[in-house]
């Protein structure tokens, strides 16, 4: 395949040790400035002036923290570090870290014990029953995605601010995502960056070298890493995307462009079973005018403002 691209540039202007297809750099200047007005917009627009976010130790929410704190201010802005037991150490440390930099507040709650009542350990039932003992290793993935979202909109209350989301387009657009886990949030500052971009943008911002050099991994159990699981790279599955989605090329264009039929054939598969997890649930309509459908409004309709 051509056109893999090269090494991207950090912050000190060393080349990034990864590789960022060449069609997908983008102006990390107007990226950061345009992100930093999304995020101040979406709270004004909400009538709140702070922000909540789950600190996983990995990029992309090492990045949306560096980006709500630039946009609105360190002291506004809540990092919740939320480890399961299996959880590994150095996930922690580099949240940690990243907390330290931006001088922000940081909250760390065990999710072990959420987890753990439900599924049980050590051969006691916990609330699923005996058959939770036997659950496979992406149930409880899941269910910890939900553990870590319930966390967080709990301390949105006691914060006051919303919950930002930290998924990007790649994910997204695959489905490697968690249905009111991961994905459920307020706003999404990096919901239209490829994983490549938001490497790109984290090295420009200054993102902890340890954080970009490490293989992405949702660290739902040890070893996990996205790619191995998912079976291709990033900057693979990045080029794809935007050929298939933004430049909308066909199937037998993309073959001809150098990719693999079969990877092509998945990957179609993957975006077009996961459409339901990007759009609201389908309301069955009998009123002249229902709510989500044609009775819309912007987010802050007049007479909505928070006290």
């Amino acid at each position: 395949m051509s056109g893999a691209g090269s090494p991207g540039d950090g912050a000190d202007g060393t080349a990034a040790p990864f590789p960022i297809p060449d069609e997908l750099r983008i102006d990390t200047a107007v990226a950061r400035r345009v992100i930093g007005a999304f995020i101040r917009g979406q709270l004004a627009q909400a009538g709140f002036d702070r922000a909540v976010l789950g600190l996983s130790g990995g990029i992309d929410s090492a990045l949306v923290a560096y980006l709500a704190a630039e946009a609105i201010g360190a002291d506004r802005l809540l990092c919740v570090l939320m480890p399961y037991r299996t959880s590994s150490p150095a996930s922690v440390a580099d949240a940690d870290d990243v907390v330290r930099r931006l001088g922000c507040a940081r909250d760390l709650v065990e999710i072990t014990g959420m987890v753990d009542a439900y599924f049980g350990e050590d051969g006691r039932a916990g609330a699923a029953g005996p058959e939770g003992s036997s659950a496979s290793q992406l149930r409880r993935g899941n269910l910890m995605a939900r553990m870590r979202m319930a966390v967080l909109y709990d301390r949105s209350v006691t914060w006051g601010g919303l919950v930002v989301g930290t998924g990007n387009k790649t994910e997204a657009l695959i489905g490697y995502t968690t249905l009111f886990g991961d994905s459920a949030c307020a706003f999404a500052p990096i919901g239209d960056l490829y994983k490549s971009q938001v490497r790109q943008l984290a090295a420009e911002m200054g993102v902890p070298d340890p954080i970009l050099r490490k293989a992405p991994s949702a660290d739902l159990w040890p070893g996990q890493t996205d790619e191995s699981e998912a079976g291709f790279s990033y900057p693979e599955l990045d080029r794809l995307l935007h050929a298939m989605i933004d430049r909308r090329r066909t199937r037998e264009e993309l073959v001809a462009a150098g990719f693999a039929a079969d990877l092509v054939a998945r990957v179609e598969r993957m975006v077009a079973t996961s459409e339901f997890k990007r759009q609201m649930p389908p309301v069955a309509k009998l009123g002249p005018r229902t709510a989500g459908v044609d009775y819309l409004y912007p987010r802050r309709r007049p007479g909505s403002a928070r006290p």
